[in-house]
Order: structure tokens, then sequence, then C-alpha cells
């Protein structure tokens, strides 16, 4: 998690806390801002003309942080990796409305490009997984070509956290290769013995 020294960083709290300055009882989901080692509520921090833009536009939290004279980094403590993550920003609304109308009146456009980037995408994976085969061919010269692409294409497969995705198998390094061959060859030509 990135946090710069300029950002003001305000933390979403996962459990009842009070403002130590107005005393009011803030709620889990609630926003605090630790200042002196004090939890203050964003009115009291002079934070609460800052509005949280809609989640899942990269365009949007960019522009808004652009034009936001003033931004602050919401971060929330996860317990299952014990470490705080950011969960977005809180700019200003005037900020906010400006970017909506430019991305709005750009939208066609990024929307093209937004296509035009998933075929690159794509064009490049197939050429990996084709590279990641050839591999295997060269270090097992007896496995059939079908065989060959099904492991590349098991192994390579997107957002699976397999072998294939490793920063090593994208380097074409045997040793993963290596890897995704036994793990195809356990799964696929060996007998599950309980």
């Amino acid at each position: 998690m990135a946090v710069k020294n300029r950002d003001v960083v305000v933390f979403s709290i996962l459990k009842p806390s009070a403002c130590s300055q107005c005393g009011v009882e803030r709620l889990p989901g609630n926003f605090l801002r630790i200042e002196a080692e004090r939890p203050l509520c964003l009115k009291c921090a002079h934070l609460d003309h800052l509005v949280w833009p809609p989640a899942g536009d990269t365009a949007l939290t960019r522009r808004s942080r652009k034009y936001s004279s003033l931004s602050a980094v919401v971060l929330r403590f996860s317990r299952s990796r014990g470490q705080y993550e950011r969960q977005g920003l809180l700019v200003e609304a005037a900020a906010l409305e400006r970017a909506q109308s430019e991305c709005i009146s750009d939208e066609g456009r990024r929307r093209v490009a937004r296509g035009r980037a998933a075929v690159t995408r794509e064009r490049a994976d197939a050429r990996y997984v084709r590279q990641f085969a050839e591999l295997i061919r060269s270090l097992y010269p007896g496995c059939p070509e079908e065989e060959a692409l099904a492991v590349a294409a098991r192994a390579c497969e997107k957002h699976s956290g397999r072998v294939g995705r490793s920063a090593a198998a994208k380097e074409l390094a045997a040793d993963a290769v290596d890897l995704a061959v036994k793990a195809h060859i356990r799964h696929t030509h060996t007998k599950e013995v309980r």
C-alpha cells in the first residue's frame, strides 16, 4: 500500500469509536482522522466537505484527485492480511462534478481505448501461452503438441494463481515449466490414491 507523505489519511473504522474532540460516537464504516495520536471525526478534522467518488471508475478517481485541492486517502485494516489497505479517496465535491462531466464527455473514446487494450492483452497472453508450450516441447521432446498446449493453457490461465502466472514462468524459466508439467501429469495421468 503506497501512501505518499503529502497525502491526508483517514481510516474507515472497524469498531465503534468516539471523536476525541466532540465526543460523538462513530460506527463501523465511519471515517476518523488521527492527529497527535487522537481520533477526530471528519467534521473536527475539517474534512467533512470531502465526498467519496463511486468505486470502479479509475478515470473518475484520477481526475477527481487532480482537480481537488485537498483529498484524503481512505484506509481500512484487513484482519485477514494483517495490514491497512487502501479503500479509495475523499475529494472535494466540485472536483468530483468536474471529473464526472469530463468522463461523460469522453466515455466513447475511453470505451474504444479499453476495447483495444483488451484485444492487445489477449493477443499477448495467447503469444505467451504458445511460447510456454514451445518451451515444454523443447524440454520434453516426446510430449505431443496437443498435450503441451493443454499444459500451457492450464498452467497459464489468467487469475488462476498457477505456476504459469508466476514471475519465473513469465520469464520462461525451465523450473516453472517443469513444475507445470509435473502438476499436469499428476492431475491428468495418475489415479488419486486414498
